[in-house]
């Protein structure tokens, strides 16, 4: 499929829009979604933690620094809003189903909870992606990237429950938080304030510092 050159899609080399500054925030939260992969795949889930934690947190920040900065041109805003698109798909909807089946060592009893997570994730996604904020600049639907926020402090809590048990937990609290996904309530943009920025910033540094302590 083939497109012109207008105005709405100039001519510039793909790698050329890694060079902007939110850019570079999206991509390394991209890498820490990896690492968050690769330590719940070997079952190492307090390194998976920090990944996933500060995945948020290079997301709030991307979006921060974008609606500070002076410069970017209307691609540039679109590339951006493309990316982390995608990289959403990754951090919020498919890492927190493998850290499910992982905890469920991969039994097959809990693909179909994973499934919808992973369908709710995408439809989510595609529709504030279609029909962004309410008017009075509200989400539709809880915001996706909650999920990582709200996941990493439940599982501060598996040390008190039989695996068997608490994967389950895990597996109903990502249900439920796929139902609010796709829900009809209205929420707050909570990545929009700087102030919320900072208490994201204070909870990353206190998670992070909680399961170090725990890799110790």
């Amino acid at each position: 499929m083939t497109t012109e050159n207008t105005p709405e899609n100039p001519t510039r080399p793909i790698l050329s829009y890694i060079k902007d500054l939110p850019n570079i925030c999206s991509l390394a939260g991209l890498g820490c979604t990896l690492l968050a992969i690769y330590f719940l795949i070997v079952g190492l889930y307090p390194a998976a933690m920090i990944g996933m934690i500060w995945a948020v947190a290079f997301d709030w920040a991307d979006g921060l620094i974008a609606r500070r900065m002076t410069g970017r041109t209307g691609a540039d805003r679109k590339f951006g809003g493309q990316l982390d698109l995608l990289i959403d798909i990754v951090s919020y909807a498919v890492t927190p189903a493998i850290l499910v089946l992982s905890y469920a060592d991969f039994h097959p009893a809990f693909l179909p909870a994973v499934f919808v997570m992973l369908v709710f994730g995408a439809i989510r996604l595609s529709y504030f992606s279609t029909f962004g904020l309410t008017d009075d600049s509200k989400y539709t639907g809880l915001a996706i990237d909650n999920n990582s926020i709200i996941l990493v402090f439940v599982f501060m809590f598996a040390g008190y429950f039989d695996r068997s048990v608490f994967a389950i937990i895990l597996a109903v609290t990502g249900l439920c938080l796929a139902v609010l996904n796709v829900s009809q309530i209205k929420t707050p943009k909570l990545s929009g304030k700087p102030i919320n920025v900072v208490l994201l910033a204070i909870y990353t540094l206190t998670v992070s510092m909680i399961y170090c302590w725990s890799l110790l």
